[in-house]
């Protein structure tokens, strides 16, 4: 387990004040985001956190300092402690936040709903140490003091560690990429469309005006292939003999009518004669 030293950002405070060490290296040791020890070097952050020396504290030694300083790829390392204190594990509850900041906290929780949307209430809650009410009340602009609110990073207000920031970001991206996946998962399947409504054939289906669908015809022939295929049954089909004419039935068919006519200029003649004696 890794051992961070006594008061971790009083002794960033001493360690950017009295030696010439690069921010990495002060916040490797110091167990601090870079941009809190180029926060405190600013005078941005800490501000009114008198450093204390880890020198006379026994927990660095003055020539661990110069090594390290020589050498900006050095990393400090504790020194080992005179006696073994054993660890008391204490369940963790809401971040304390001291009374002189305690009026930072709504303009903390703005600048983390807009910048952080994905955070939960509860992670907010524990990087600020505010109240869900609270933080309801700033969500819906209900605050009392919501047109005077100006969105602030937590870390420069000194109410949270980067690090925790950081963190909790991770933990919320990597919830939202969960869901993403759960609720891509448990999307229903495409199915397909029956048959009849595919093709329109079968059945008939009826459309919305009520008249049914006809199947599509066959495209017409070009007429070259109309004509081949004119040709094609003309000299397949069998061809047909006329019949010589009969003689005896053309000349029977022939005097049938003349003696029908014979008869018919009879009766006409005959008729003339009745008119005359009349």
């Amino acid at each position: 387990m890794t051992r961070t030293p006594l008061m971790p950002k009083a002794t960033a405070v001493w360690l950017v004040d009295n030696t010439s060490l690069t921010f990495e290296q002060i916040a490797e040791f110091c167990q601090l985001h870079v941009l809190e020890v180029k926060g405190i070097a600013d005078g941005d952050v800490a501000q009114g956190i008198k450093g204390m020396d880890p020198i006379s504290s026994g927990q660095l030694s003055r020539d661990e300092i110069h090594v390290a300083e020589e050498d900006p790829s050095h990393r400090l390392k504790l020194l080992e402690p005179k006696v073994e204190v054993p660890e008391v594990k204490t369940k963790r509850g809401p971040r304390y936040t001291p009374v002189s900041r305690r009026q930072d906290r709504p303009n903390a929780i703005l600048w983390l709903l807009k910048s952080h949307p994905e955070l939960k209430d509860s992670q907010i809650m524990r990087l600020v140490g505010t109240t869900k009410p609270t933080i309801l009340a700033i969500k819906e602009r209900t605050h009392w003091n919501s047109p005077n609110l100006i969105a602030q990073d937590p870390v420069t207000l000194g109410l949270c560690s980067q690090i925790d920031l950081d963190a909790a970001v991770k933990r919320a991206a990597a919830r939202l990429e969960r869901e993403r996946r759960k609720a891509a998962k448990d999307a229903p399947a495409g199915t397909l469309l029956p048959t009849e409504e595919t093709i329109g054939v079968a059945g008939s289906p009826e459309d919305e005006t009520g008249e049914a669908f006809e199947p599509a015809s066959a495209p017409e022939p070009d007429m070259a292939t109309s004509l081949a295929r004119e040709a094609r049954d003309a000299m397949a089909a069998p061809e047909e003999v006329e019949e010589a004419p009969d003689a005896d039935s053309v000349f029977a068919r022939l005097k049938d009518l003349k003696t029908a006519s014979q008869q018919e200029a009879g009766k006409d003649g005959a008729d003339g004669e009745d008119s005359d004696e009349q």
